[in-house]
């Protein structure tokens, strides 16, 4: 077994679930699977002394679940004064408007078609209920509405699925951009370097306690997995899924489909630049 110390990000054992910053507590949804990992991770994030809680992705539209995290909200002495949304995908966003029908709450998300209530989500925006500070910083690229959240108080950012805390991250071709998606990296990365920002809390797996190793390791596998595509188009290798069977051939099959939304996505960068 390799030593979590030793693996990009530093991924902190232990259980998922529970609390993982001073501010940020992690509801596991029961939606494990090879593209969710573990599960969804729910997010509740207050100020110590605060009597609200923001919620971030109230995950799939199961029962239980939401209700675990309304009960958890409310065992720390809580209500649920407003849920967001990283991006649209049904394992973070689909509980949302039930989940915003039990605690009253309004839902912002980036996506219009997505929120429940007048006000949005974007770029230099700040949430600061019940005294919290999040900063809303766009990520798109896994999909055009992925949006993270910086939370300054805990050196944390909240990424959903634009970097996970194992494994890598699809772009979601055609709506996610592989150009998106590099500047979207840079931008986190520019978070770790200039914003103390220390602590990735994901939208799937165990925290990362080295935001910008996770972040600077995403960035060179990018690469990697340009240069191979890019090698497997000049050996002939031309439709997506060609290029899927080549470079991805260590990789579990059922993660292909995924594997090639990616491969459309990169072929595209590379077109758009002549370099294939």
């Amino acid at each position: 077994m390799t030593d979590a110390a030793a693996l990009p990000g530093q991924p902190r054992g232990g259980a998922i679930a529970g609390p993982a910053t001073v501010r940020a507590h992690c509801v596991l949804a029961p939606n494990p699977s090879a593209m969710t990992l573990d599960g969804t991770n729910t997010w509740i994030v207050a100020e110590p002394d605060s009597d609200r809680a923001v919620v971030i992705d109230p995950g799939p539209l199961h029962e239980a679940h939401l209700a675990d995290v309304i009960a958890t909200v409310e065992r720390a002495g809580r209500r649920v004064a407003l849920t967001l949304l990283t991006h649209g995908h049904a394992d973070h966003a689909e509980g949302a408007s039930r989940f915003a029908e039990l605690t009253g709450t309004a839902v912002r998300a980036l996506d219009p078609a997505l929120r429940l209530g007048e006000e949005g989500l974007g770029a230099g925006d700040v949430v600061t209920t019940g005294g919290l500070e999040l900063r809303v910083v766009p990520t798109p690229g896994h999909t055009s509405d992925s949006l993270s959240f910086h939370l300054p108080a805990d050196g944390a950012v909240l990424t959903g699925d634009t970097v996970l805390g194992r494994g890598t991250t699809m772009v979601a071709h055609p709506d996610g951009r592989l150009g998106d998606y590099l500047d979207s990296l840079r931008r986190l990365r520019s978070l770790t370097v200039d914003d103390g920002v220390h602590t990735v809390l994901p939208g799937h797996g165990p925290v990362l306690a080295d935001a910008r190793g996770a972040i600077e390791f995403y960035l060179a596998h990018r690469a990697n997995r340009l240069a191979q595509v890019e090698t497997a188009v000049e050996n002939g290798h031309r439709t997506a899924s060609e290029v899927v069977a080549h470079v991805y051939a260590d990789v579990d099959r059922t993660l292909w489909p995924a594997a090639e939304l990616s491969v459309r996505a990169q072929l595209e960068y590379l077109r758009e630049r002549d370099l294939v």
